[in-house]
């Protein structure tokens, strides 16, 4: 039976007053576990109810099999907030990873999806072992793996977020989605079946799947790092390791990105200067997302084009009917194909 979902009433600007009046502290985690839930509509609206009680916020995608979530959890509902996940058999005592920085606006609202499954990949998980997994390693261990001239490091997310950080040495597959990206790893590595690949991600999601992925195509020896950049983050700084990630770490909240290394390592895409300044275009039909310097922003209003910064200047009944009939150019994130066809025939105008 289907229960019709609970969600938020409130429009964005509503949302952002009441974070704005809040005199409490939140705090940013995310987590994630594989686990078959029996019914994934029931589940979500129960849940829905117990978080938006406890004033959670965030985006969580739920399936049959498990849960994806990414939060913002009042300080002082925190503990109330575990004890809830834990008197759930499915999900008692998975780990959390809190994020490297803090900041209240991260989600500005509760939004719970069913989804058929919680990490878009594309493959049809009934033709391999999903449970064979890569050894996963902390950081110290990472960090050794790295210095083996016998390892291959292989970044497991997509263009836009390995373009402001990654790890040293590491190989930065050009893909739009981790659906595009699972094939051209296989296709990349192929020749290299016999060294130790080492896979990294945000939190240790995609890895989980594209370890196994590996191992399906005859990779023996993949390695996994445990609970991604943002557990890397917190244990270097915990044990005073040495960090070999460079630059920012890109999140899927309104924070956009974490600063783990202090390095800047991409460039604006509108004049080339150095730039880890992710932004949405202020064009509501374009959206598109790219890297843009403060001057940049100003010159062009925070949008990607003259184009966009036009119309971004219409009343917004204007702009409206411009948009009328016409789907968005980008629902969510950008796609790096759309960018040279953007970008070179704007870049220093």
């Amino acid at each position: 039976m289907k229960h019709k979902p609970l969600h938020n009433i409130y429009s964005k600007d509503i949302l952002k007053k009441k974070i704005e009046a809040e005199d409490f502290k939140r705090t940013t985690i995310s987590f994630y576990k594989y686990v078959i839930l029996e019914n994934p509509d029931l589940l979500r609206n129960e849940l829905y109810r117990e978080w938006e009680s406890l004033g959670v916020l965030g985006r969580i995608y739920i399936a049959r099999e498990g849960i994806n979530a990414q939060l913002s959890v009042p300080e002082f509902n925190f503990q109330k907030f575990r004890d809830s996940i834990d008197t759930r058999k499915e999900f008692k005592n998975v780990p959390f990873k809190v994020a490297v920085e803090q900041n209240s606006y991260s989600f500005l609202k509760l939004d719970i999806r069913v989804r058929n499954k919680i990490v878009a990949d594309g493959l049809a998980d009934d033709t391999f072992d999903v449970t064979n997994v890569g050894t996963h390693l902390n950081a110290e261990e990472f960090n050794k793996k790295l210095e083996s001239s016998e390892t291959i490091v292989v970044d497991v997310r997509n263009h836009y977020e390995s373009e402001i950080g990654h790890f040293e040495g590491a190989l930065l597959p050009q893909a739009d989605t981790f659906r595009e990206e699972l094939p051209l790893i296989i296709d990349l590595l192929q020749d290299k079946k016999d060294k130790e690949i080492v896979m990294y991600c945000t939190g240790g999601i995609r890895c989980e799947k594209a370890s196994a992925y590996l191992k399906h195509h005859g990779f023996q020896n993949v390695y996994q790092l445990h609970g991604g950049i943002i557990s890397y983050a917190s244990e270097i700084k915990e044990k005073g390791l040495d960090s070999k990630f460079k630059g920012k770490n890109f999140v899927f909240d309104a924070r956009l990105q974490e600063t783990v290394g202090n390095e800047i390592l991409s460039e604006c895409h509108q004049c080339d200067q150095k730039s880890a300044r992710h932004i949405n275009c202020a064009n509501p039909a374009c959206h598109i997302l790219f890297i843009q310097c403060l001057s940049c922003a100003e010159k062009f209003d925070n949008c990607c084009s003259i184009e966009c910064q036009k119309i971004a200047s219409l009343p917004l009944e204007e702009q409206k009917k411009l948009r009328k009939g016409k789907a968005a150019s980008n629902q969510h994130f950008s796609k790096s194909k759309i960018r040279p066809k953007v970008f070179e025939l704007y870049k220093g105008k």
